[in-house]
């Protein structure tokens, strides 16, 4: 990093309906794409942001992290409002602030959380349908909530990642599985020092099948131990997932509001 640069660390939340995911793509609209437009122009020069997670086409975030270095003498906690102005109306940064100059949002331990929805009703809400999987059968979340500690420490999760992921190794800690419902509507949390591609959806869909009586907690751990993708239950679609937050175990007690972190 130049010596005159700081390292602004941008706390992300975006709609995810209209983009397609976090990672750049060229001739689509993406977060990662959307940033470096906007940071570009407040910065008068090329900028490029450093993602925690590169969230898919569809999937929501309250909390997503990304880095960047700039050369800019303003204060911190200004960089929010700052960029937010040259965002689409899909995007926000809720906070920024400055981080060590070789904090990289990948490769410092962390622990993500991830809700995903369930609009469990009889007849589906128009207005939650952004945001929610609608399943009109009665779920049985005590059942679930069961099943998912199978699926807590640390294990190969070969069944519950897609056939197309690149990981060179598909072992992965899940530190906690919560089922939880509020009215209609049934949350499945999953926290996790990493996660494979599609891991949360396969996870969701999987305890979904549980949840209507397709299949058993032992059925479940039949899986895990499988490591047979075709076990496990289906992908579900991607606009029940938010990424609601992101941990980082160089600052873990870090929860104020001024405009720096330890660094």
């Amino acid at each position: 990093m130049d010596g005159l640069a700081k390292r602004i660390l941008l706390e992300v939340s975006y709609e995810g309906t209209d983009l397609h995911g976090f990672a750049f793509q060229e001739s689509v609209r993406t977060v990662e794409g959307e940033l470096n437009k906007a940071l570009s122009g407040l910065e008068g020069r090329e900028v490029s942001v450093i993602g925690a997670s590169r969230t898919d086409t569809g999937v929501h975030a309250l909390k997503n992290v990304a880095v960047f270095d700039s050369l800019m003498n303003i204060r911190d906690e200004k960089y929010a409002y700052a960029v937010n102005s040259r965002l689409p109306d899909d995007i926000r940064i809720r906070r920024s602030y400055t981080v060590a100059g070789d904090f990289h949002p990948r490769h410092c331990g962390c622990e993500k959380t991830y809700v995903y929805t369930v609009l469990n009703d009889r007849i589906e809400v128009p207005i939650r349908k952004r945001y929610t999987y609608f399943v009109p059968v009665s779920l049985d979340e005590e059942a679930m909530q069961r099943a998912g500690q199978v699926l807590v420490g640390e294990h190969d999760f070969k069944s519950f990642c897609s056939v197309h992921t690149q990981a060179q190794s598909t072992v992965r800690c899940v530190t906690s599985v919560e089922v939880f419902r509020r009215d209609s509507e049934l949350g499945i949390r999953v926290k996790g020092r990493g996660f494979l591609y599609n891991m949360v959806r396969i996870i969701a869909g999987t305890l979904i099948e549980v949840g209507k009586g397709a299949i058993s907690e032992e059925d479940v751990r039949r899986i895990l131990e499988s490591r047979d993708r075709t076990k496990a239950g289906p992908t579900v679609p991607a606009r029940g997932l938010c990424l609601v937050d992101i941990k980082y175990d160089v600052f873990p007690g870090f929860a104020g509001t001024g405009s720096s972190v330890p660094h």
